[in-house]
């Protein structure tokens, strides 16, 4: 399970990972973030980089070791992470790795409601969706070869899991689409039905389906 950390916004695992080498400031830790392709890896909110770095400095994980000023310019505070900083950023990776959390995401909530779209604009709108994906896989693929040839592969090993991820995104949605568009998709006829609002459709259970609820169970 989970731990509950001091400072749990994941950018704060980011900032630990990119300061173990030497004294920095913020800016610099921006720098590196992006350097170091942070900002494709996770949903970095900018505007919240001073808050987490803060709060990492308030839990123990950070300290201030001085500060620079260049000309005109405001003040530089210069953080260094400490040794319980390199303990939780150590401890807190072997949790993502070792633990599977459920991820969820834009996708799987509209997966949650489709009954709510007829089957045959479901098929549109995957197809619509796997284009996108295909190109989103040659350009990773691309990423990925011209990495793979000035880093070692242990530092693209994330670059690879999402590729894989998008891969097999793509696979799934390619068969449900091919389910709908060939017929085989189970209860298709009635799902059809259910939008059109026919003759004999039950519209207390048409309207359970399409609320992702089943009738015949009571859930």
């Amino acid at each position: 399970m989970a731990k509950k950390r001091k400072v749990g916004n994941l950018l704060a695992l980011a900032v630990l990972a990119v300061m173990q080498d030497e004294a920095v400031h913020r800016y610099q830790i921006a720098a590196r973030l992006r350097e170091y392709g942070k900002d494709r890896d996770l949903d970095i909110k900018w505007g919240s980089l001073y808050t987490v770095v803060q709060n990492l400095a308030k839990a123990g994980f950070l300290e201030v070791v001085g500060s620079e000023r260049e000309g005109s310019r405001p003040e530089r505070v210069i953080y260094r992470i400490t040794e319980a900083g390199r303990g939780e950023l150590v401890d807190w990776t072997r949790e993502l790795i070792a633990e599977p959390e459920p991820e969820r995401g834009r996708f799987l909530a509209g997966l949650s409601i489709l009954a709510v779209l007829p089957p045959d604009e479901v098929a549109e709108l995957l197809g619509r969706r796997l284009t996108v994906l295909d190109e989103q896989i040659a350009q990773v693929k691309q990423e990925l070869a011209e990495l793979t040839e000035t880093l070692p592969r242990l530092f693209v090993i994330e670059s690879e899991y999402g590729l894989a991820v998008l891969e097999a995104e793509a696979e799934w949605t390619r068969a449900l689409r091919t389910e709908l568009c060939e017929g085989t998709f189970p209860d298709l006829a009635e799902w059809r039905a259910w939008h059109r609002g026919g003759p004999g459709v039950d519209s207390a259970r048409a309207r359970a389906y399409v609320e992702g609820a089943d009738t015949t169970t009571g859930q």
